[in-house]
């Protein structure tokens, strides 16, 4: 280990106990992050990546069986300290001081029954640092440093008090509360909305540049690759098969498994132009100032998700409706399936009973962890075709399943023994079991690897094709809301702010909302990405 480096990682070999043998997560990687650089370690979901970060942690289940070196460098600078192995107490000394870790999902990160500010306090409470005023102090300064307004106030106020951006922030504020010079950030921005990514990167700049703080960076987003790291290791089936400078992985990857990702990335403007149907097509929802309010407490106003908005979608059509959370894309989609009632306007929506899927965001938490896959999908044609008997059930469901490709043995499986891939493959056969007339897609790939990603939207675009049915898609995905839409709305703060043909709205935008949403999106390429920040800036 060199005397500048924060970690080295050295033949790092993690195995996981499974019923009748073992599962090798890592296979022998070798990995380096030094003061001020940004590593990002990239692959699909189950490549390895969340099993590295949390070893250099000690975060690993004791299910963990692991070998080779995690090196890491404490914080007074002494010598550097072989985690793999080291007992529980010097292990908590190196948390937060020496490394520490910013998690995916700061919702269940954060504890629901503390505020904020004893949180980020607690781990210079668990070090013996200051006193209760001083560490109130620390955690309002750090609050303050990422940005929160308000920092005083807000380190009283819980963690739903916060937005899923602000949250992150907030994690971001406790790893840095004990100086640690080495971040691990596991997919810190894949679950939030593209203006907010931009922010807690430029947060995770900003780190960088103000402490020297060294990150590690797991993430299956390439845009943000190209807008964040220096360095970039690829991974794949537990081994870093490519290690390269951004810039130089970006413009001639080596091995053929990066060079896949690569190209399953949508790229904003690369998009053929589709062929939309007939202006004059028969609508399928017709939405005239529509009104949603959801109701508060105590007999006061309700607050109101969707502020007079109309808009239309034409049999065969797919609408893509995009915004930031809170600008009420989901709760038009909920209206439309009749799961949120509407509370002023019309909304006349034309397909029958049984003949609208609805494809959730989350494809783990939309099925009965009780039920097999099979039952799921039958469930629909259970309800609402009572002329089915079990054979004839049972052969719908087959088919359903070969025709989203699903592989044969399926039906049998529960949704835990599923990929996140093969769950909304699932998802989406529940969806057409009854021939709809609409399809409403709410974030259907949000969660997914870049790869998988891009297999379940030409799937999706694939079955358009050829079961015709028109669809409302959405999405904060900008790039992959134009290889799918005909049409785009712009949603802000509940209003439709722009409407219009795809490739007019995200390339010839007229508001500054949308100008501003599609500025914020990173786009794959390093030296683009680079001068776009370079303008936004001026």
């Amino acid at each position: 280990m060199s005397g500048t480096e924060l970690v080295r990682i050295e033949d790092l070999r993690v195995r996981f106990a499974v019923d009748g043998g073992h599962v090798t997560a890592v296979d022998g990687l070798d990995l380096a992050v030094a003061p001020g650089e940004i590593v990002a370690l990239v692959g699909e979901s189950g490549s390895g990546k969340t099993a590295t970060a949390n070893a250099v942690l000690g975060l690993l289940p004791r299910s963990a069986t692991v070998t080779g070196r995690v090196l890491l460098r404490p914080a007074d600078g002494s010598a550097p300290l072989d985690v793999v192995g080291l007992n529980l107490r010097r292990l908590r000394r190196l948390r937060g001081t020496a490394v520490a870790m910013v998690f995916q999902e700061p919702s269940t990160a954060l504890n629901p029954v503390y505020p904020v500010g004893w949180q980020i306090a607690e781990g210079l409470r668990a070090h013996g640092v200051g006193g209760r005023a001083a560490r109130r102090a620390r955690a309002v300064e750090l609050l303050d440093a990422v940005g929160i307004p308000d920092p005083r106030r807000r380190a009283d106020h819980y963690p739903y008090q916060f937005s899923g951006g602000q949250q992150q922030r907030v994690l971001i504020a406790a790893a840095l509360a004990l100086g640690a010079r080495l971040i691990v950030a596991d997919e810190p921005t894949s679950a939030l909305d593209v203006t907010v990514q931009a922010e807690i990167l430029d947060l995770l700049r900003r780190c960088r540049a103000d402490f020297g703080t060294g990150l590690l960076l797991i993430t299956h987003d390439m845009g943000v690759v190209a807008d964040i790291a220096d360095r970039v290791a690829v991974m794949h089936r537990g081994r870093i098969v490519e290690q390269s400078p951004t810039g130089a992985l970006f413009a001639a990857p080596a091995h053929a498994y990066t060079r896949e990702l690569l190209a399953a990335i949508p790229v904003p403007g690369a998009a053929t132009a589709r062929t939309s149907p007939a202006a004059d097509a028969e609508p399928v929802v017709v939405a005239e100032r529509l009104i949603v309010e959801y109701p508060r407490r105590l007999g006061r106003g309700g607050a109101r998700a969707v502020n007079g908005v109309s808009f239309r979608i034409g049999a065969g059509e797919v609408l893509g409706l995009v915004g930031e959370s809170g600008s009420g894309k989901t709760t038009i989609g909920r209206a439309i399936a009749g799961l949120t009632p509407a509370t002023g306007g019309t909304l006349d929506v034309r397909a029958p009973a049984g003949r609208l899927g609805y494809v959730f965001q989350d494809p783990a938490t939309s099925f009965n962890p009780l039920l097999t896959i099979g039952e799921s999908v039958a469930e629909p044609l259970r309800v609402h075709r009572r002329d089915l008997d079990r054979a004839a059930v049972r052969a719908r469901v087959g088919e359903l399943l070969e025709q989203v490709e699903l592989p044969a043995g399926s039906a049998g499986r529960y949704p835990h023994e599923l990929s996140g891939g093969q769950r909304q493959r699932a998802g989406l056969a529940r969806a057409l079991a009854l021939g709809p007339r609409l399809l409403i897609a709410d974030e259907p790939t949000s969660a997914l690897d870049v790869s998988v990603q891009a297999r379940i939207l030409e799937l999706l675009m694939r079955l358009h094709r050829e079961l015709g049915f028109a669809a409302l898609f959405i999405s904060h995905d900008l790039a992959v809301v134009e290889t799918v839409a005909d049409r785009v709305m712009v949603l802000q703060n509940g209003l439709a702010v722009e409407t219009g043909e795809t490739r007019q709205v995200l390339h010839a935008p007229v508001h500054p909302y949308t100008r501003r949403l599609i500025a914020a999106a990173p786009v794959p390429d390093p030296d683009r990405q680079a001068a776009r920040r370079a303008e936004a800036v001026r």
